[in-house]
């Protein structure tokens, strides 16, 4: 007999050892929670030929653009394609192997399918929903959820992680309001949604409500943070209110101790502490040799060149503590990719990720025009390569930071100005007006703050 999942799907070969240990690995991945490899590792051992624990696993294995984690998931994806399965399981197997080959927007695409016949479909929901953060397409976000959520309902397990992602979406396309109700909303479903608190922090952080955002992630550390694979992310948003608050000891506090203190060598942990120190390099703040060991988590994947996105943080890295051999190393790789890769792999580091990578080794070299002249043209595209609203921030920044230094006033007022208007309530912006005004006034103040 085909046993059948929570929403009544079939599931190919499975048990019901195996389908109990899938179902406990979906709540795992949805909260981002625990250790879901090991779990689903569980269904697997209960049932070798059940086809979707095989998918997830892959997914697993992809979501988190660990190049090591590549041949882990093309076996999961071979040994699934000799096993029986049915229509909606190989739309799984087919997205997979689009990812496998750098295809990440036709891969997101057959999900896109998948979840339109089979809107209670929790991972091809969450895989699809991950695949448009990586390749920076906001209305998806938001509208790949939006489509499947009259399929559900809230006695439903799995119920709040469509809220979350949801709410997600409507930040990311600016629909703030609607973003924090459904978020507060998946939050107050299930506690442990790491996403559903991601989401709202977005909104808090988007609109500048920056004592807000700290009271709203500290209301309940434990809950987002307690056996969470991405509380890292989480604690970087409440280092980011700090650090905007100018409270720079409190963001190197959180640097050292639950951003980097375990010295994660995660590539999602990664890019999060190098984005913090990169913050705080940009304001002239002298971090110690905490460089030194997130380029270590970072050399061993230096020239991996499996996503851009990634490789412009390992940058950063490799520039903050002076490893010339391994800036090399990642920009050979990305120039390869551009120039002879396929798919979206290598439109990410053909389209943004090298120049923004070229960028970064200019502002390390002191060479602020040419860091202006490769960030500048990149600021209408820069979704093109992944990443949230917040975390693509980083190349303004550095652009407004480079133009102050490169001795271009009009240049930099203009972007203060439009940074302000946007948030004027940010003592960050109120800063940089006050810069690019003393530097427009008297050019040699065309300093660091």
């Amino acid at each position: 007999m085909t046993m059948r999942d929570y929403a009544n799907h079939a599931v190919t070969g499975a048990t019901a050892d195996s389908l109990a240990a899938f179902e406990q690995a979906s709540h795992e991945l949805r909260c981002y929670i625990d250790d879901p490899v090991a779990t689903v590792d569980r269904a697997l051992a209960a049932s070798p030929a059940m086809t979707m624990a095989h998918v997830m696993k892959a997914w697993l294995h992809l979501l988190g653009t660990e190049p090591a984690a590549l041949p882990v998931a093309r076996d999961c994806l071979r040994t699934a394609a000799r096993l029986p399965s049915n229509d909606r399981e190989r739309g799984h197997l087919r997205a997979i192997e689009l990812l496998l080959d750098g295809h990440w927007r036709a891969a997101a695409r057959v999900l896109e399918d998948v979840s339109a016949d089979h809107p209670r479909d929790a991972l091809a929901l969450q895989a699809g929903h991950l695949l448009d953060f990586f390749t920076g397409d906001a209305r998806m976000l938001r509208d790949r959820i939006a489509r499947a959520l009259p399929a559900w309902s809230s006695d439903q397990p799995g119920y709040h992680a469509m809220l979350g992602m949801h709410a997600f979406g409507l930040e990311e396309c600016g629909q703030y309001a609607q973003a924090e109700h459904f978020g507060r909303l998946s939050v107050q479903h299930e506690p442990r949604d790491g996403w559903g608190w991601h989401a709202v922090t977005h909104v808090m952080e988007m609109q500048g409500r920056t004592d807000e955002g700290i009271a709203w992630l500290q209301a309940d550390t434990d809950a987002w943070s307690r056996d969470s694979f991405f509380a890292v992310h989480n604690w970087w948003h409440l280092a980011l209110f700090r650090l905007e608050l100018g409270h720079v000891d409190e963001a190197l506090r959180l640097f050292d101790a639950p951003i980097h203190g375990a010295r994660s060598g995660v590539v999602m942990d990664l890019i999060d502490a190098t984005a913090l120190l990169w913050r705080l390099h940009l304001r002239g703040v002298d971090v110690g040799d905490r460089w030194e060991t997130v380029a270590d988590g970072w050399a061993p994947v230096a020239g991996a060149g499996n996503y851009a996105f990634n490789d412009w943080h390992a940058m950063m890295a490799f520039v903050g503590s002076g490893r010339i051999t391994a800036q090399r190393a990642v920009l050979e790789s990305m120039q390869v990719v551009a120039a002879t890769g396929t798919g979206d792999t290598a439109a990410f580091a053909r389209d943004v990720g090298l120049d923004a990578a070229l960028a970064v080794q200019a502002f390390g070299e002191a060479r602020y025009a040419d860091a202006v002249a490769l960030l500048h043209p990149l600021r209408g595209n820069a979704q093109r390569f992944g990443g949230s609203h917040a975390q693509r921030d980083l190349l303004d920044l550095t652009l407004l930071e480079a133009a102050i230094r490169a001795g271009q006033p009009s240049l930099a007022t203009a972007l203060a100005s439009a940074r302000a208007a946007q948030r004027p309530r940010s003592p960050l912006n109120q800063l940089f007006l006050i810069r690019t005004s003393d530097a427009k006034r008297d050019p040699s103040r065309s300093c660091v703050a």
